[in-house]
């Protein structure tokens, strides 16, 4: 699964899993990838004997209908470990809780391993939701990105994570350490509030600052839902936006893991934007 800091952690599972899997059928979505490294955006999709890659490029026809929903299983290494259990998108086998997402300093861990130089980073989302954040300090763009971030500023490089999580707790009293998907859907067609990332930011001395852009051409706010069917707008971190029958739709690609899908677009009645009947 991916943790909240942009690592995918896995979960050693027996024998029986593996079993389990061979009788899987059908094509199952069982990740997603942000496009926030080198590789763009892109689902990845399983039929049992292999992954497939389902890129994500602006123009990218996506025809899948959504079926049942499962646990995804593990991804290790480019293979694929299937799972029959019906908590999705993971179940108790298979999800990780990555401990130092709820650490403030205090290590919660036998033995502290955070030992590299982290970032400590103010984050903006449209129009004008902003958080604090940690992540080690070479893979700060990306972990910005990931997020879906419009602005940012870097404002410390630390030794190790149990300092970084004491400054973040400190800053997280006042203005938060998240905000979640469906505050950045909502914010999607808007631009961030520069008088108020400006005035949030003279209470500090940025390293460095930021600036996303996205190319996501919107002229209004999408409507949100979880299909696989239409024409690809863009993405912004981990949401997907696509373009159907005139509407625009915003999909949490986390959302559609575990789903077994056929090819074909859904014919399930959606909710259209009043621009779709202009």
């Amino acid at each position: 699964m991916v943790t909240r800091d942009g690592r995918i952690s896995f979960r050693p599972v027996g024998d029986s899993h593996i079993r389990r899997a061979r009788l899987l059928e059908g094509v199952q979505i069982v990740g997603y990838e942000t496009g926030a490294s080198d590789d763009g955006p892109a689902l990845t999709l399983t039929d049992g004997d292999g992954l497939t890659r389902q890129p994500l490029d602006p123009g990218e026809r996506l025809e899948y209908t959504l079926g049942d929903r499962r646990c995804a299983g593990t991804l290790s290494k480019g293979t694929h470990i299937g799972c029959s259990n019906p908590a999705a998108p993971y179940c108790d086998d298979h999800s990780y809780t990555w401990v130092c997402a709820r650490c403030t300093g205090t290590c919660l861990k036998d033995e502290m391993d955070c030992f590299e130089a982290h970032a400590v980073y103010l984050a903006a989302f449209a129009p004008a939701r902003f958080k604090v954040g940690v992540t080690r300090a070479w893979r700060l763009d990306t972990r910005l990105r990931e997020q879906g971030a419009d602005r940012a500023a870097h404002l410390h490089t630390v030794s190790n994570g149990r300092i970084a999580r004491e400054i973040e707790s400190g800053i997280a009293r006042e203005i938060g350490d998240r905000v979640r998907v469906p505050t950045k859907i909502r914010g999607l067609a808007d631009t961030v509030d520069l008088v108020a990332w400006e005035a949030l930011l003279e209470g500090y001395d940025p390293i460095e600052t930021f600036a996303f852009e996205y190319d996501l051409p919107l002229t209004e706010h999408p409507v949100r839902e979880t299909i696989a069917s239409g024409t690809v707008v863009g993405t912004k971190g981990r949401i997907l936006v696509l373009e159907r029958g005139g509407t625009t739709y915003a999909v949490d690609m986390r959302d559609l893991v575990g789903y077994e899908v056929r090819e074909g677009p859904s014919d399930r009645a959606l909710q259209s934007s009043l621009g779709a009947f202009a």
